[in-house]
């Protein structure tokens, strides 16, 4: 999670180059002129569930970012326990991508010398690393992201974009640089996009975050929400994830995968593997 007043304020979108296009296909409907594209981070996955529920309900399509992350029910958010509501969301068609498989946060870039390959201390919130700082270099980094996209395409039996998303959207140029150089594009949300579901719920109740998002989101934003929070009290998916996609789509949007994103689709295109 990043802190209230990066997400609140600033919430970059940090895309690093183009993309869609693997296993299955978006196809809007052709009246459709203001897309947005919903994506999901893993958390404790106990709204999982609800949230496939709504979205199959509104046969919506989504971008899955994951992190083999604790979770309240099994044996982490890629684990066994899982495998299943992952191949059930790949059979209804949405997208995949890596989060870093420990849930790996940058904190700094490392000291090198001009001539050295660049290193980051990191800060991983799953694994046995959790909760400790450390170096990865860039090789060791752009493992933390095979990682997991290797272990989503083993759960869903389809080839995960060439994507990931940084935990907390956290990078520097020198660490989106190394991504790149292992063939995957960062893709963080747009400033309306931000949902809010980590938020405090008694200072941003879920009201509050809904009608923002149904007044500020515009065609072409990703939006960020995450499969369960630890720290909110008051959970945001149950109450707000349904009347969202109501009323966004009451408001001319439709939904689609960054797989049909213009920022990355050449990209995808480009790097299927």
């Amino acid at each position: 999670m990043q802190t209230i007043g990066r997400h609140w304020a600033c919430l970059c979108v940090t895309l690093a180059l183009a993309a869609p296009s693997f296993a299955a296909t978006d196809a809007a409907p052709a009246s459709c002129h203001k897309p947005v594209y919903l994506t999901f981070d893993t958390g404790h996955m106990e709204v999982a569930p609800l949230i496939a529920d709504v979205l199959a309900r509104h046969q919506i399509k989504v971008t899955f970012f994951a992190a083999n992350e604790a979770t309240k029910t099994g044996d982490g958010s890629l684990g066994t326990h899982w495998a299943p509501w992952w191949r059930a969301r790949a059979a209804e068609g949405h997208a995949f991508a890596s989060h870093t498989f420990d849930h790996v946060y940058w904190r700094a870039d490392a000291a090198s010398s001009a001539d050295a390959a660049p290193q980051f201390r990191m800060q991983a919130t799953a694994g046995a690393a959790s909760g400790h700082l450390y170096t990865l270099t860039a090789a060791q980094y752009c493992s933390q992201i095979k990682h997991s996209s290797d272990r989503l395409q083993e759960l869903t039996g389809q080839a995960s974009l060439p994507l990931f998303r940084a935990p907390g959207g956290k990078t520097s140029p020198a660490l989106l640089a190394a991504a790149k150089d292992c063939g995957y594009a960062h893709v963080g949300w747009a400033e309306a996009g931000f949902m809010g579901d980590e938020l405090p719920s008694d200072k941003f109740p879920n009201h509050a975050l809904l009608n923002k998002a149904l007044r500020d989101v515009r065609s072409g934003d990703i939006l960020m929400a995450h499969l369960g929070i630890w720290s909110r009290k008051v959970p945001w998916a149950p109450a707000v994830l349904e009347p969202l996609i109501v009323g966004l789509q009451a408001k001319g949007f439709c939904f689609e995968t960054l797989r049909s994103h213009p920022v990355y689709r050449e990209w995808i295109a480009q790097h299927k593997g």
